[in-house]
């Protein structure tokens, strides 16, 4: 190919590029810094050699290298031009660029390479189509290419076909189809076939409904695609139908009962018996450790478990998204969770000593534990639920509860945990047998057996809330409070654990009759066994666990106050290394919720010694790794003030400042392209908002968020006191009503204006420009479009604002006239999203029945509110009848059967 660029260029971009990839910073630094300047210089001589270094470098490496950096460069903005160095170039440049690429495309002898080539081509091809320049060449040679006798070309143009969708996307479906289906039978290549196989899933995620039902028949040749694959590539082309089974279900409904022939024996693969078990060896052999097995068995054995995870996920998503019909398919729930119950049990032998020794934050035997399998029947129960799931499900896990082998015990009651949410509305009823089956694990003679009954005692609690903890607190009570003396720190404190969740749902007088044995535990648990001090992640758990125990005994827990108290207090004083860093935050955080607990002249006395260590903590310089800190000190503060009432006014000044400065924080966020996203960040996610990836510090939002619902505590404890800072409050609070990177910041500050409001009137202090302020806010937010929750959030907020000022006369004319505008262009908006769900296909509301029902449950909620507001101006405001009407124009899915499990599908 002829040479686009002058040699001297060439000569001096292969120096550049050589320079780039060696491993010194300095000269990589400096070789950056040359390819930005003349790329800012001359760009379209720059790029049209980088080009064509990418089709005639001596080694792949680099010519992979130049079609990667390539890639990155063409879309970059250029700092000053504010353009991309794509748009600079010139038509013939822009022609000489493509030109270049096709032939790198058509004859680069690497197969490696070409794919690098693929994905810049469709990089290029995508933004010029973006910009309303199609490549129409490059989709005559993809054609052309699918007729090649080369199988890395042929493979080639089906992955420019998956990764450059609009090449086909509005060509007449039958040439599509044809080539479409030549590569998926491609006789020479499981390559192509596999490529084949992503285009076509891609072309039919794209098409609109009309244009699948055109094109149905070409999922008979992708299914068929499977059969006759070694068992090492399943994963691949199973990998690459589970997008279509998500984003396109109802294609797979005419196969499901010929996928349910095959991939059965996929998740469950054929097991060798091995030697018959005895009482002694349970179970020989099975889930046994891989070492001392050939390289070739443990490789087999890698293959077939990558063939069950990406067979269970394709199932598994396909029910996610379309439940009604695979319920309606005999043995395909059955199958999955019979999947799922089997590789549950996988659990290495070998790794028990391992796992009761290590500390459950840093566990070595995590990585090997069958999370996917747990996880698997977690989101099929939640799927699904409890029809559907719970009847295939204890077909086997009784059995499993019985066996001789401890992994088959913990599997089954790890599943029970599992499944707990999804099938809760129906595990109810039979809540009785499962606690029976249940609560005798827990003088299992294994200790990971008895571990996972606390887990699953645990899950119960949390999911059943309420309901287990009111009917069967006396069978799980006498099986968890002797758990907390197991010899075995992991069990004890999972125990302990489990307490938590139990306290989250009880009533008090159900927990008083326990709590002295149950503290008298937990406060041996803090002293040595047998000589050995407690492990400080059992520390941790167990003041976590006193707690959740105290804030849920109330008053009655201060007879164990004199006991308890100053251990805290002691490890104020002294945890002050880095290892104790969780221990202190968790001391602070059971100090703040005992001193609500037993009241204000119980805590007294303490409450200065407490006061002053948390000023200590707070002036000390912060280390830098310790992100619990500063979260746990702004919550302890809250529950202090919350004890101590008026009595906390003087301290104001010590936290309000800190405060202040974490309510008015801006969002940390950084913008990427889409070739320099990040690795995991911790404390930040990714997010793609109108194309551009956005990384935001979570962390950050949620210590934002944290201090203007700390905010809402003091204001409201301490009310006309806290009238010196109600000018500043206000100043952030009502900005961030708009804070859309956060919805808890935002409902905090719907919370918390009518609280300053009422403070500011009852001390006085509210000035006119204030209430202006605030209701002119109100009204902005309300005119805006925003989702039902919020909404009903500010309606609220204006009416509870309104009620301290002596009520809707005491607020400007014009205020009154622009509220009730704004009310009635939201309920336009409600109207027209109910009309346009209401005129949607009876199937599609059927599968998406429980998101609707969420919308309209919260667009009802706004619609209340919105009615108390007019209320408040005229009990006989004209528009309330609007509202009612609006009311009535809901598709009213709460009134269906509640549990819809094979019912209702349209």
């Amino acid at each position: 190919m002829d040479s686009a660029v002058p040699q001297e260029v060439t000569a001096e971009l292969t120096q550049i590029l050589s320079n780039l990839v060696l491993g010194d910073n300095q000269v990589r630094a400096s070789a950056e810094k040359a390819v930005n300047e003349r790329l800012d210089q001359t760009p379209e001589l720059y790029l049209l050699a980088l080009a064509q270094f990418a089709t005639n470098a001596d080694t792949e490496v680099m010519r992979s290298f130049s079609l990667v950096l390539l890639r990155r460069l063409l879309f970059r903005i250029a700092p000053s031009t504010r353009l991309a160095l794509y748009d600079r170039l010139s038509a013939q440049s822009s022609a000489t660029l493509e030109r270049i690429l096709l032939h790198s495309l058509l004859t680069e002898p690497s197969a490696v390479v070409r794919r690098k080539t693929v994905d810049t081509v469709c990089d290029l091809a995508n933004n010029a189509m973006a910009r309303g320049r199609p490549w129409h060449t490059l989709q005559m040679q993809a054609f052309s290419m699918t007729e090649s006798p080369d199988t890395t070309t042929r493979e080639a143009a089906y992955r420019v076909f998956a990764g450059c969708p609009n090449l086909i996307a509005d060509l007449q479906p039958d040439p599509v189809l044809a080539v479409l289906r030549r590569g998926l039978e491609d006789p020479a290549s499981v390559d192509v076939r596999l490529a084949a196989l992503r285009a076509s899933v891609v072309y039919l995620s794209k098409a609109d409904p009309a244009q699948q039902a055109h094109v149905l028949g070409l999922l008979y040749p992708m299914l068929n695609t499977l059969p006759a694959l070694p068992q090492a590539r399943l994963p691949d082309f199973l990998a690459a139908l589970t997008p279509l089974a998500s984003a396109a279900p109802a294609l797979f409904e005419p196969h499901l009962r010929v996928l349910l022939a095959f991939l059965p024996a996929l998740i469950m693969p054929p097991v060798d018996a091995g030697p018959t078990p005895t009482v002694a060896r349970p179970n020989p052999g099975a889930g046994a450790s891989t070492f001392g097995k050939a390289p070739e068995e443990r490789e087999a054995d890698d293959e077939q478990d990558e063939v069950r995870k990406a067979a269970l996920e394709f199932m598994v998503s396909l029910s996610e998204a379309r439940p009604p019909m695979v319920r309606r398919v005999d043995g395909w729930t059955a199958v999955v969770v019979r999947g799922c119950l089997e590789g549950m049990a996988e659990i290495p032998e070998d790794e028990t000593e391992i796992w009761l020794e290590a500390d459950p934050a840093d566990d070595p035997t995590d990585d090997t534990y069958p999370h996917v399998y747990e996880q698997a029947i977690d989101r099929l129960a939640c799927a699904l639920a409890g029809k559907a799931v719970l009847p295939p499900a204890f077909q086997h896990i009784p059995a499993m509860l019985a066996s001789h082998d401890w992994r088959q015990r913990h599997a089954g009651l790890m599943a029970i945990a599992a499944i707990a949410e999804g099938t809760n509305k129906i595990m109810q009823h039979e809540l009785g047998k499962v606690v029976e089956l249940v609560t005798p694990m827990f003088a299992d003679p294994h200790p990971r057996v008895r571990y996972a009954a606390c887990q699953c005692i645990g899950q119960l609690c949390t999911d059943l809330e309420e309901v287990i903890q009111e009917q069967f607190h006396r069978q799980i009570f006498a099986a968890l409070i002797p758990t907390l003396e197991a010899p075995e720190a992991r069990v004890h404190a999972h125990a302990a654990a489990a307490l938590i969740n139990f306290c989250e749902g009880v009533e008090r007088e159900t927990l008083i009759p326990y709590l002295d044995p149950i503290v008298e535990r937990l406060l041996k648990l803090l002293h040595p066994i047998d000589g050995k001090a407690p492990k400080r992640y059992v520390q941790e758990q167990v003041v976590t666990s006193l707690a959740m125990v105290a804030d849920a005994s109330e008053a009655t827990f201060a007879k164990h106050y004199s006991s308890i108290m100053p251990l805290l207090l002691n490890v104020l004083r002294n945890a002050n290394s880095p290892e104790y860093g969780k221990l202190r935050v968790k001391a602070m955080e059971c100090a703040g919720l005992i001193a609500i607990a037993v009241g204000r002249d119980v805590f007294r006395p303490d409450s200065q010694t407490l006061i002053e260590l948390l000023m200590h903590i707070q002036n000390t310089p912060a280390d830098p790794s310790d992100t619990m800190l500063g979260h746990y000190l702004i919550a302890t503060w809250a529950k202090v003030c919350q004890a101590l009432g008026p009595e906390f006014e003087p301290y104001l000044p010590v936290v309000m400042p800190p405060l202040l400065a974490a309510a008015s924080a801006k969002a940390d966020i950084d913008l990427y392209d889409e070739d320099n996203l990040p690795a995991d960040r911790e404390g930040w996610e990714i997010l793609n908002m109108e194309g551009q990836h956005v990384g935001i510090r979570t962390s950050a939002l949620e210590e934002k968020c944290q201090a203007f619902e700390t905010l809402v505590i003091y204001s409201s404890t301490l009310g006309a006191h806290f009238a010196p800072y109600l000018p500043q409050s206000l100043e952030i609070v009502l900005p961030n009503l708009r804070f859309y990177f956060h919805e808890g910041v935002r409902e905090a500050c719907a919370m918390v204006i009518p609280i300053l409001v009422s403070c500011g009137k009852s001390s006085g202090t509210l000035t006119d420009q204030m209430v202006l302020a605030t209701f002119s806010q109100l009204i902005n937010c309300i005119n805006e479009e925003t989702d039902a929750s919020f909404l009903a959030s500010l309606f609220k907020c204006f009416t509870d604002s309104m009620r301290p000022l002596g009520g809707p006369f005491s607020l400007d004319e014009e205020i009154r006239y622009s509220a009730v505008e704004a009310a009635k262009a939201q309920l336009e908006r409600i109207a027209n999203k109910r009309k346009a769900r209401a005129a949607r296909p009876a199937v599609e509301v059927a599968d998406e029945r429980e998101d609707l029902m969420l919308i309209e449950e919260m667009e009802d909620f706004a619609l209340e509110d919105m009615a108390r507001l007019l209320m408040e101006f005229d009990r006989n405001h004209p528009l309330l009848m609007a509202v009612s009407a609006v009311r009535d124009l809901g598709l009213h899915l709460g009134q269906w059967d509640s549990e819809d499990e094979g019912g209702a599908d349209g």
